[in-house]
């Protein structure tokens, strides 16, 4: 007797990204204000970083809303609806409610019926991790198009006192349609991760700790204090510029792309010193355009290369068909990269 056998699933040959969206926050949060917190300068800040001005959400600019806006400008532009989306993923580290994951509430208000939404927890490559999961499944047979939305309000996890932080991260939402494709438009992902090196950006403290002291629950005593991000600047910036820069390389090789190839290299947004180093490194030349978001929007985690993806297509700066360098790294410390197609 035969044994049964499952039937064969039958995917798309290739995948690419059909449209981007991204949201801002309506409120600029200059360096001047930042020198109200931190004994600094802008001189400072700027060279250290290259952050001139960040975008720091309100009251009602939540991660859902925040998404909500991206993702109706990533649907609008890849030409499908909400109904047509098989999986909505979003990728964010400051969506405090554990459970029920935020996917499922941007599925269910954007109309995408009962299709399957999860969150991811990869920090700065979030976005990556997300496309590369959007690109299996695409492939794989298990969706024709696939949300993928990075979300942070990293104001939230600011420390305003802590001069090596205080500067740096700044919120906003960035959203991609991934789609069905009949040439290649995701080059392989390389992606990995090092938790020998998870203290290097962390949260002060858990949740649990932060919550469980006397004053958490009394309300007397010493304010409770949140917990907020930390950073060991001087090696996440040392492991960025050598073992980015490798990594970077990998996906370039593995696409069959050399650097003078390139429309455009669209980094995570994380210093611009790092970017500036990465460039070298590349040998990248200086005909192609490089993202430069970080100096108006700051360091928006998960965010950042979907909204940097967008500014450089609306500016101009890079255009519909173009290749792109895409490449994220931060906290766990997690990494992802790969070519991409600009929609």
């Amino acid at each position: 007797m035969t044994k049964p056998q499952i039937r064969p699933v039958t995917g798309a040959r290739y995948s690419r990204i059909h449209g981007v969206g991204g949201y801002r926050p309506v409120r600029v949060v200059p360096n001047s204000e930042v020198l109200e917190w931190i004994d600094s300068s802008d001189e400072w800040i700027r060279t250290r970083s290259g952050i001139a001005e960040r975008r720091w959400a309100g009251p009602d600019e939540s991660v859902t809303e925040m998404s909500l806006h991206a993702a109706g400008k990533a649907i609008a532009q890849a030409g499908i609806t909400p109904e047509q989306i098989g999986s909505v993923i979003v990728s964010t580290v400051s969506h405090f409610k554990q459970t029920p994951a935020v996917a499922t509430e941007i599925a269910q208000r954007l109309g995408c019926g009962t299709a399957p939404a999860f969150d991811i927890s990869a920090a700065c490559a979030g976005f990556g991790y997300g496309l590369g999961l959007a690109d299996g499944m695409i492939r794989g047979g298990n969706a024709e198009y696939v949300l993928v939305i990075g979300v942070e309000r990293l104001s939230d996890l600011t420390d305003r006192s802590d001069r090596s932080t205080a500067f740096i991260f700044g919120d906003g939402a960035g959203a991609a349609i991934v789609g069905p494709s009949d040439t290649p438009g995701i080059g392989k992902l390389v992606w990995g991760s090092d938790g020998s090196k998870a203290d290097l950006i962390t949260q002060t403290e858990a949740w649990d700790t932060a919550f469980a002291k006397p004053d958490a629950v009394n309300g007397v005593g010493e304010e409770l204090k949140w917990p907020a991000l930390r950073m060991e600047g001087q090696p996440v910036f040392r492991w960025a510029v050598w073992e980015m820069a490798k990594v970077a390389q990998q996906a370039l090789d593995a696409a069959g792309i050399t650097a003078d190839q390139l429309g455009a290299f669209i980094p995570h947004q994380a210093n611009m010193r790092i970017t500036d180093a990465m460039i070298k490194a590349l040998k990248l030349p200086e005909s192609v355009p490089v993202a430069r978001d970080i100096a108006e929007t700051g360091n928006t985690s998960a965010a950042s290369i979907p909204l940097a993806m967008e500014r450089m297509l609306q500016g101009g700066e890079a255009h519909s068909g173009d290749l792109a360098l895409i490449i994220g790294f931060g906290a766990g410390l997690v990494y992802a990269a790969a070519v991409v197609t600009l929609p």
